[in-house]
């Protein structure tokens, strides 16, 4: 055991205080960063010292609360650990922004390190769910970047991150999938998928509980859709029992980013249907208009776009990362929202996206922000939920929040009958309040706000989003335009037609689950909260 300091003795006389008995604490190969300890002790005044034998030098009297020291240690024991899965130019700037924002609300510097002064106030160490520590004290993500070709990932190699990743967790190959699905799903994407699973497996044996897999990408681009489709499976086979949460950037109405798109889109969500659990879908054409209308911008950039989704990944994942009072896990998104294994597809919505200077201005009363994410121009996919009927509903508050406030707004929701629901199932609203306040990025766009609130929501309107897709896709394909590029690959031409007639009978589904529901019937079956 270490000396202690001059003004801290194992006797009944520590810093002044006067002790009936002062526990001296010793446990090896632990770590004192960012551990509150619960230690039983037989005085009056709860006061121990602390002595941590692995790295750290640091002696210091920690305050107590009742329990014990097991409570901690089963704690952290229990840790269910989240690993993100950054795929294709799309899914890596979306992440870029992500842990930039994730490293900003837990005061984890660009290099890894957390200041002296949180490490020493013991502390919440709930983020460790999407961080690991190493021995050195720094935290790395629990992520890996992966593309076909290096240049978007050496920007990340570069960036003023570059210190928070370890080197093997950003993976970039040679030569790109040129926007050919075929390329991503079976030649160029077949090379380095087995690469890919070995780094995902050594991130899944350093958590002591997996709760389950993010994957960002894209479905228009060829390495998001051919590569993201591939890992996807990979991962459905290896580990069957986790969740799997996509966010998935969907092509978009007006805007395309390439020809092909309606086939790469089609033939990936084809494979989405299959492997995923729960399939968040984005839009840039949406969110270019939401920065454009609500922020002023005359032209967003991608960073724009990026900060805005980080913002809804953030609140999806803040009880994971926080504690709170009500925490939701990955599976309770999956349990709450899909109520038939192929109806996964979520739109989201985030409440207030407000620049700083109407900011002051506005209310952003909860009311008023519950209002705001049920408004169609607030989604983040280009469809129009008033078109649809909705399912379920996830509202996840963050910041200076109280459940009296969100009753309220939602039974004047309700009152209104603003919005349909189907009814085979009740208007319940699964409801998660976090008191983490929402974090901005410093000189970014948005307003830095008390509130806020995300919305994943199951709607019949998404039918829309595939009914665009599959129109573009029988245009090409009634031509069989581009179809040899694909063929070229190692691709059946039968592939097309069954995932086509996959989308097909997705369409139907949701058709059906809307039409399930009896024109007369509102009445509120009861009230989930």
């Amino acid at each position: 055991m270490q000396q202690l300091p001059p003004n801290c003795r194992a006797c009944p006389v520590v810093n002044g205080m006067l002790y009936s008995t002062v526990k001296i604490i010793s446990i090896p190969n632990f770590s004192c960063v960012g551990l509150q300890l619960k230690v039983s002790i037989s005085c009056t005044c709860s006061m121990a010292i602390f002595v941590c034998n692995s790295r750290c030098s640091l002696i210091r009297p920690i305050h107590l609360s009742f329990g014990t020291l097991e409570d901690k240690f089963s704690k952290r024991k229990e840790m269910r650990e989240c690993v993100s899965i950054h795929i294709g130019q799309a899914g890596i700037q979306v992440g870029n922004a992500c842990w930039e924002l994730f490293c900003l609300e837990h005061g984890i510097q660009p290099d890894g390190q957390l200041p002296m002064e949180k490490t020493c106030n013991g502390g919440d160490d709930a983020f460790m769910t999407f961080f690991s520590e190493t021995g050195a004290g720094k935290h790395v993500p629990r992520c890996i970047f992966l593309d076909l070709e290096p240049t978007v990932i050496d920007e990340v190699r570069t960036g003023t991150y570059r210190q928070l990743f370890h080197p093997e967790q950003l993976i970039s190959g040679k030569e790109d999938a040129a926007n050919n699905f075929a390329r991503g799903h079976y030649t160029i994407g077949k090379e380095s998928v087995d690469l890919c699973l070995d780094r995902i497996r050594k991130l899944a044996d350093g958590c002591t509980g997996l709760q389950g897999f993010l994957v960002f990408h894209s479905v228009g681009g060829g390495t998001g859709s051919g590569l993201g489709s591939l890992l996807l499976e990979r991962l459905s086979v290896d580990y069957g029992k986790k969740s799997k949460i996509s966010m998935c950037v969907f092509p978009s109405p007006q805007v395309s980013g390439a020809v092909v798109e309606p086939y790469n889109g089609v033939l990936s969500t084809h494979s989405l249907l299959e492997h995923t659990d729960v399939a968040i879908m984005l839009d840039n054409e949406a969110i270019y208009d939401i920065c454009r209308r609500n922020l002023d911008m005359e032209r967003p950039t991608y960073t724009n776009l990026n900060r805005l989704v980080c913002q809804v990944v953030s609140s999806l994942t803040a009880s994971l990362r926080f504690d709170g009072a009500l925490n939701v896990d990955l599976a309770e998104f999956q349990t709450n929202l899909v109520p038939y294994p192929r109806i996964h597809f979520m739109l989201s919505s985030y409440a207030p996206v407000i620049s700083a200077e109407k900011a002051y201005h506005e209310q952003l009363s909860v009311y008023a922000l519950t209002n705001s994410v049920f408004e169609p121009s607030n989604m983040m996919a280009k469809c129009d939920p008033r078109h649809g009927k909705y399912m379920a509903c996830c509202l996840m508050y963050r910041g200076d929040v109280v459940p009296k406030d969100v009753n309220a707004a939602i039974g004047t929701i309700k009152t209104k009958r603003t919005i349909q629901f189907v009814d085979w199932c009740p208007t319940g609203f699964k409801c998660g309040i976090n008191y983490q306040p929402p974090t901005v990025v410093p000189g970014g766009d948005l307003a830095r706000v008390q509130r806020a609130v995300c919305m994943l929501s199951n709607t019949t309107s998404v039918a829309e989003v595939f009914s665009r897709l599959d129109h573009k896709f029988d245009l090409m394909y009634s031509k069989r335009a581009f179809v040899h590029w694909y063929v070229g690959e190692g691709m059946e031409e039968g592939e097309f037609s069954e995932a086509r007639e996959d989308l097909a009978a997705l369409e139907k589904d949701y058709e059906e689950v809307g039409a399930e529901s009896d024109e007369t019937g509102y009445e509120d079956e009861g009230e989930e909260y």
